[in-house]
């Protein structure tokens, strides 16, 4: 497995844009839905619109910590490892979560670990971090692939939300 499995989904992208602009298009893109609309799975066994944000508000939590964890190992100890966890045991729950908590803890998240990108060095970029499944990777590789993952599942609810016409 790659360092970043949604580095396709970035390309040669700065992720910082990317990261800025995400909440103002979740919004965007779910504006007018009806309940109906908003939790209706695709297909069976895929997540609905609802979900999707839920993911992206419970991986936007992860993805703080890992960026503090990996600041927070002093240089001269081995560096952090990375917590994997099962996205699918955590969307069981989901079914209960409204849109408005989870665009709103998204948002919030979002905004946060934005103001604590803005206070990272060129150097604690190379900060090291090792994923069990993937590998040892920089802080910003973490960054590239927050980018990626919301690029991904804006991609996705695009297709959800097209309007005919």
């Amino acid at each position: 497995m790659e360092l970043n499995p949604y580095a396709k989904y970035l390309a040669n992208q700065d992720p910082l844009p990317v990261l800025t602009s995400t909440s103002g298009r979740l919004h965007a893109l779910t504006a007018g839905l009806t309940d109906g609309q908003l939790n209706a799975p695709p297909a069976p066994g895929k997540w609905s619109i609802t979900n999707i944000i839920a993911h992206l508000a419970d991986t936007e939590t992860v993805f703080g910590f890992r960026l503090r964890q990996t600041l927070a190992t002093p240089t001269d100890q081995p560096h952090h490892i990375i917590q994997p966890f099962d996205q699918e045991a955590w969307a069981d729950r989901y079914a209960v979560y409204p849109i408005e908590p989870a665009l709103a803890l998204f948002e919030a998240m979002r905004n946060w670990n934005l103001l604590f990108l803005a206070t990272i060095s060129g150097d604690e970029r190379h900060r090291s971090a090792t994923h069990p499944e993937r590998g040892t990777m920089t802080l910003w590789t973490i960054v590239e692939t927050m980018a990626g993952h919301d690029i991904n599942h804006l991609q996705q609810l695009d297709r959800l939300t097209a309007r005919p016409g």
